[in-house]
């Protein structure tokens, strides 16, 4: 789905996010798992071997762009430099994982 077709403000909607920058070893997936609880958003955070983080936030589309715009900030200690979005067809989520690559 491209950044042009986002549904309307209480749709649910399907964020699959890339966050590049200074976004690993900073708290980034710990403060990301609070904002996803605090927003009630389902979906997972994850580090990637090229220092990214990769993540999946499901919900209300007007809690998931809240979300979207936190990510472009992070923690405090985070550098963040560009966050890419590809936008998914919702698979029903139910909880906010912090996962790892297998």
């Amino acid at each position: 789905m491209n950044q042009a077709l986002k549904p309307l403000e209480n749709d649910l909607l399907r964020a699959h996010v890339w966050v590049s920058g200074k976004v690993q070893g900073v708290g980034y997936r710990a403060s990301t798992w609070d904002m996803a609880q605090l927003l009630k958003l389902n979906g997972w955070v994850r580090n990637l071997p090229d220092g990214r983080v990769e993540a999946v936030f499901e919900g209300k589309s007007s809690r998931v762009a809240e979300m979207l715009h936190w990510c472009h900030q992070g923690p405090p200690a985070a550098v963040v430099r560009e966050v890419a979005v590809e936008y998914e067809q919702p698979q029903g989520l139910q909880t906010f994982d912090v996962t790892r690559i297998r």
